[in-house]
């Protein structure tokens, strides 16, 4: 009896967090002072700072900054990208803390989760630009190119590899590494992961206001923008797509 009603209890509490954290979430808008535009130059500025070897300011990390973003964050950008190691989009854009939200995840890909992540971002912290950011060489793209539709052995990666698998169909209409005969997943392979790390970070940025309302609203009512873009292992840099 007294354990039913511990239960009961613990249900009632998370009841009302959850109704809290949905106050939260549908708090309005702040603005961070940063347009879209500002907020891109800002990235590719930090981008083109990191690949010249200069370093973050110091004053962006140290003990006053942290101070000051002790109770409030207003990061003008939301970078959406892979967990590799080597892709840490704090340092390859130069940037020191509550300047950029960031959202990594294996393959650069969206889920409910990640999704509401970028929302709560956009429409209560206020941040003006999204940036989905995929890479040279990614993991979870290899390993969708390789799956060829099978098991991967782990339900778990299957699901990463499930959603990027419409990459790897549309990058097999598009890819020059499957035309003239070539085999995509043998001699052109490499050339392939590429054009399907091309496609991957493309239709997931384009897919964000599909999936949600709340962006959708913003972009329409352009308080945020939406880019994609690929980043370089050899040279540090960060392009665009057109």
């Amino acid at each position: 009896m007294p354990k039913r009603y511990s239960l009961r209890t613990l249900g009632a509490v998370l009841g009302i967090i959850m109704l809290a954290s949905g106050f939260a979430f549908s708090a309005p808008d702040k603005e961070t002072g940063v347009s879209a535009d500002e907020a891109l130059r800002e990235l590719i500025d930090g981008n083109k700072q990191y690949v010249e070897n200069i370093p973050t300011d110091g004053t962006k990390n140290n003990s006053a900054a942290r101070a000051a973003l002790a109770r409030t964050q207003k990061p003008y950008a939301i970078i959406l990208t892979c967990s590799d190691s080597r892709v840490p989009p704090e340092i390859i854009f130069n940037k020191g803390l509550g300047e950029i939200f960031v959202i990594r995840v294996a393959g650069n890909i969206p889920d409910p989760v990640v999704l509401g992540s970028i929302e709560y971002a956009a429409e209560h912290l206020g941040s003006s630009l999204i940036m989905v950011l995929g890479h040279e060489r990614c993991g979870a793209v290899t390993a969708a190119v390789e799956a060829h539709g099978k098991t991967t052995g782990s339900s778990n990666i299957d699901a990463i590899v499930k959603i990027i698998e419409p990459s790897v169909r549309e990058a097999r209409n598009s890819c020059d590494a499957c035309k003239g005969g070539k085999d995509c997943d043998g001699t052109g392979k490499s050339e392939f992961v590429e054009c399907v790390v091309d496609a991957n970070a493309k239709r997931v940025a384009a897919g964000l206001t599909k999936r949600s309302g709340i962006l959708r609203h913003l972009v329409e009512n352009k308080k945020i923008k939406i880019v994609a873009a690929k980043y370089d292992l050899d040279e540090g840099t960060v392009t665009l797509y057109k």
